[in-house]
């Protein structure tokens, strides 16, 4: 029975057949459960061709249902971040997009922050404090300057620190005179032990500490990667670049950071603990990513977009298909990501 209101201000009453309700009622649910159902099997699909992409598989359907949901869980929030159209860069997709936060953080980052009794004597000095800024240019790229390696992939191995310092070498031995080189981060992982714990995290300082100790460090062909702490056999291999020392930048002050990259690559900490962080693909990036530092990466540039953005470029450690091709973009002057607070470079 339905009411319907009439010019005149009166209500007369029109009976419609319960059966056509109920028809209609029945064909607007099949609508909603249809277009539900199309979706899911999109993103099953979707989740299909990515584990195919990735060559993720896993052991059980059990473990499939529950990895599929997470997949969905990331991919939703990236579809809706991405039309938000408010943002200065892009998410997608990776080979982390069936991970949790949590899972990500304890398998692909390793970055501990010194407390202050433990951080080293040895690093007192900002050898570019009187730099002048008019002597910083307005961008730079050390991988235009021939000073950085190809992107390289830390695996399910808590080691970043260790891929940022040899980041940070590789770089000051370019500049320094030498041939660009790849160093070794397995020989950091199996040899820097004095604070370092392999896959179980550490620091850029405590890194470049053994290599002043070891007097020097050997290359990637000679000692390579393998993702798991082992036995170190630093004494067979030759070392083939060397650093004398090492200076922190003063905590906070991005300023002084830009001084530092403008000479040299810088290995820094950074909070990667998101959804937005893990899921970067390109852009400038002032999106949430905490204020916990736990990952490390290196700075390698600088500059500032036609809208007038400044931005550092950061080599990460992730592999080429995170990001833009393993690096990224993101927002300067701005303490973003912890940005600035723990920053350190090696001395020729």
């Amino acid at each position: 029975m339905v009411l319907i209101f009439e010019r005149s201000g009166s209500f007369k009453i029109n009976t419609i057949p319960m059966f056509i309700i109920i028809i209609l009622l029945v064909s607007c649910a099949s609508q909603v459960v249809s277009s539900r159902s199309t979706h899911e099997q999109s993103v099953v699909e979707m989740h299909e061709k990515w584990m195919a992409q990735h060559g993720r598989s896993y052991k059980d359907e059990l473990e499939k249902e529950m990895r599929f949901k997470i997949f969905k869980e990331n991919l939703e929030y990236i579809e809706k971040a991405n039309k938000e159209g408010n943002r200065t860069y892009k998410l997608g997709t990776n080979r982390f997009s069936d991970l949790t936060n949590d899972e990500f953080r304890a398998l692909y980052t390793g970055y501990k922050m010194p407390s202050p009794s433990h951080r080293s004597t040895t690093s007192s000095t900002f050898k570019y404090q009187n730099l002048s800024m008019t002597d910083v240019p307005t961008s730079l790229d050390w991988r235009d300057k021939k000073a950085v390696t190809p992107i390289k992939d830390q695996q399910e191995c808590g080691c970043c620190w260790a891929f940022s310092a040899v980041a940070a070498v590789e770089g000051i031995t370019k500049i320094s005179g030498a041939n660009l080189i790849q160093l070794s981060e397995q020989q950091l992982v199996d040899c820097s032990t004095n604070g370092n714990n392999g896959c179980g995290g550490g620091t850029m300082e405590k890194a470049f500490e053994y290599i002043i100790q070891n007097q020097g460090i050997a290359t990637e062909d000679e000692y390579p990667y393998q993702a798991v702490q082992g036995t170190c056999s630093a004494a067979q291999k030759a070392a083939a670049a060397k650093i004398s020392n090492y200076e922190e930048v003063p905590s906070g002050d991005e300023q002084a950071l830009l001084k530092a990259v403008s000479m040299q690559p810088v290995s820094i900490g950074i909070a990667a603990y998101t959804t937005e962080f893990k899921s970067y693909k390109e852009g400038i990036f002032n999106g949430v990513c905490g204020t916990q530092l736990d990952h490390a990466v290196t700075i390698v540039g600088f500059g500032t977009t036609e809208d007038g953005a400044n931005y550092w470029l950061i080599k990460n450690s992730w592999g080429d298909t995170w990001g833009d091709a393993g690096y990224m973009k993101i927002l300067r002057d701005e303490g973003l990501c912890g940005i600035g607070t723990q920053s350190s470079y090696p001395l020729a």
